[in-house]
């Protein structure tokens, strides 16, 4: 749903002049230092891109899903790893408070988000729990005002920029299911907390994950997320749903920058006395990738628009990231083969982004999972139906 067609279509401008102007030409310092300039993350903040989907009463644009993807479209037209910053915050780190945080949650917390003034870390993957979320070991056990929390947590993005985490925890130990697993609001400076060694990843320089490790860590009983134990698997379950859409948008975007840069490519390369775009072969590759990232746009702009209209979106949620990812991934290997050897090459970029986009088939779930939900919600309807 957009609300208002010109302001969106102003703030979208502005993305894609700053993307142009500030974020491609950083794309390859990032790459190298495995930092993105401290400037650049202002001027993200200024934007009020760390706000887009906090409400307008807590500082942040309160953006619809639909107005969600089409800005993020438009902001992944550059290295992912830019939108990463802020993916944790304006997603899976903030949403939990949004969808089932108290009122003295959301007024203490949302407002520094929306501000990127503290980023938002969502603490869930485990060394021995990823796809199957309900398994995890981390405890945070009732002690007076507090909960006493221990456990490692594993991959955390910008864990290391966090300023609090939205933290999935068991407060029920007897209960090895989803439901003894609660979340928590725990501020990233609290005695107790530690931080892993940056990991060491195939792509996405200047996205930084580590493990985070909570030693005893006192978490004041009034962070417990919307009050209540037992439900924050849930809640973990509902703001995954709404990243899924998120990163088909993700993908979407990168895809398109990369299927311009090896048409731009095409174009001008020549063999045999002319530009390779011109043969047939080539234009097979950048026909299949315009058809397919076409149809990922318009399953992600048709999910957003659904989930606007609080329909149950969890199937096309699914099947729009799986397809999306897939689809993204599919075109990275295409622009490689067009530009050939120079594909393979760092300095034109794509070998870059074949690795970075790798990662979207994996987080938020992998395919496997999405297939999962995909022919389970199937049966379910099949036997409802019956």
């Amino acid at each position: 749903m957009i609300r208002d067609p010109e302001i969106l279509e102003a703030l979208l401008d502005s993305v894609r002049r700053f993307v142009r102007e500030r974020l491609v030409p950083a794309e390859v310092e990032v790459a190298e230092t495995d930092e993105i300039p401290a400037d650049i993350v202002q001027e993200m903040r200024e934007l009020g891109l760390f706000g887009m989907t906090i409400p307008e009463e807590f500082g942040g644009l309160e953006l619809t899903m639909e107005e969600e993807v089409r800005v993020i479209m438009e902001l992944c037209q550059t290295a992912p790893v830019f939108r990463s910053l802020l993916g944790t915050t304006v997603g899976i780190g903030s949403q939990g408070i949004l969808m089932d945080g108290t009122a003295q949650q959301k007024a203490q917390w949302l407002p520094k988000m929306a501000t990127g003034e503290v980023i938002a870390s969502f603490a869930l993957t485990e060394p021995e729990a990823g796809s199957d979320a309900a398994s995890l070991r981390t405890t945070a056990i009732k002690d007076g005002d507090f909960y006493v929390v221990n456990g490692t947590k594993r991959f955390i993005t910008n864990a290391p920029q966090a300023g609090a985490f939205t933290l999935m925890a068991r407060t029920n130990p007897a209960d090895k299911g989803a439901g003894g697993v609660s979340s928590f609001i725990v501020d990233a400076k609290s005695p107790g907390i530690s931080f892993g060694k940056r990991d060491a990843k195939m792509g996405q320089k200047g996205a930084h994950t580590c493990d985070v490790m909570f030693d005893n860590v006192r978490v004041p009983a009034a962070n417990l997320i919307g009050g209540k134990e037992g439900v924050g698997f849930k809640t973990a379950m509902k703001v995954l749903e709404k990243g899924r859409i998120h990163i088909s948008a993700v993908s979407v975007g990168v895809a398109q920058r990369i299927l311009r840069d090896a048409l731009a490519y095409a174009m001008d390369r020549k063999q045999f006395g002319q530009p390779i775009a011109e043969f047939q072969l080539v234009q097979a590759m950048l026909a299949d990738s315009q058809a397919e990232i076409f149809a990922a746009e318009c399953m992600t702009i048709e999910a957003a628009r659904r989930r606007d209209d609080k329909k149950n979106v969890s199937t096309e949620a699914s099947c729009s990231k799986m397809f999306a990812t897939e689809m993204c991934g599919r075109v990275a290997d295409r622009a490689v083969q067009i530009l050939g050897g120079a594909g393979y090459m760092s300095e034109y970029g794509i070998e870059r982004f074949y690795r970075d986009v790798r990662l979207f088939r994996l987080y938020e779930g992998t395919t496997q999972i999405q297939q999962l939900i995909i022919a389970k919600n199937m049966i379910r309807a099949a036997r409802d139906a019956a």
